[in-house]
């Protein structure tokens, strides 16, 4: 009896440890999200602070907004091509079947204007352009780079990090109006396999559900989405460390991260829009 005791105590505190690390795994789990919200939010006020001061880099702004749209504009066309040639062909045949092939435009140009297009063009430049900011900026604090330009008297705040967030908190939205633009073409194109539509009357048919509280809170939130994958690349290439295997982990968390910040705030505007629409 006494020896049965002993094993059941033996037993208990066994699984003791286990049961504390997986406590300690959730308490690190919670710590390390507070610490890296904590980083990103000093550096946005970083951000801030250098933004308004002089002086202001406008080549690199320039440079780094040009770079951006070039580099995109090929895979965003495709995909809003795409996007716009399958969302009719597939919403095509149950229209048909209730007699509704007239309201086919309208309800693609409102999925696009409204969600399809905003978020789709947010995630691939979040692949895209936050994975290459996070990378590079990767690449140069691992290389000294930054330091480097810290002690020559270059503000590398100023110079690197303003000039790429301020490009594409405002290419972002250019390029999803391209992106929009494009897959009204796709739709088109998809309306026209079957049948045939004048281009007048598709555009007629198109933009005539759409209304200034679809266009506005769209429009709007595409800045959010800009500056979210410029600030967040920027963070996560800027504090880059360990070597080669840093930059790595930078630029995957830099796409990660943006990625769910887009949907976070995609479902805090699609509340905002829908009480924009009440007051109105």
């Amino acid at each position: 009896m006494r020896l049965n005791i002993f094993k059941i105590f033996r037993k208990k505190r066994n699984h003791q440890p286990t049961e504390n690390k997986q406590e300690n795994n959730d308490f690190q789990w919670v710590h390390n999200f507070l610490l890296e919200l904590g980083g990103l939010s000093r550096f946005t006020v970083q951000f801030f602070k250098e933004l308004f001061s002089q002086p202001y880099e406008h080549k690199e702004f320039f440079r780094q907004a040009y770079k951006i749209g070039l580099s995109t504009l090929p895979l965003i066309g495709i995909t809003a091509f795409i996007m716009g040639l399958v969302l009719t062909l597939q919403s095509k045949p149950i229209m048909e079947e209730f007699g509704a092939e007239s309201w086919l435009p309208g309800m693609v140009a409102v999925s696009i204007v409204r969600e399809i297009g905003p978020v789709i063009t947010a995630l691939i430049c979040a692949g895209k352009i936050g994975s290459g900011i996070g990378a590079e900026l990767g690449s140069m604090r691992v290389t000294e780079q930054i330091d480097a330009m810290d002690v020559s008297g270059t503000n590398p705040i100023k110079y690197l990090v303003v000039t790429r967030v301020l490009a594409t908190t405002f290419m972002i939205p250019l390029l999803v109006l391209y992106a929009d633009f494009i897959s009204f073409f796709g739709s088109y194109v998809a309306v026209n396999l079957g049948g045939f539509i004048s281009l007048p009357l598709f555009v007629n048919l198109a933009f005539d559900p759409l209304h200034y509280y679809d266009l506005v809170p769209a429009t709007i939130k595409t800045f959010f989405f800009g500056f979210a994958i410029g600030i967040i690349g920027c963070y996560k290439g800027y504090y880059a460390e360990n070597g080669t295997e840093g930059v790595g982990k930078a630029a995957n968390s830099a796409v990660v991260i943006s990625s769910l910040v887009i949907f976070i705030m995609d479902l805090i505007a699609v509340q905002l829009a829908d009480l924009f629409k009440v007051f109105n």
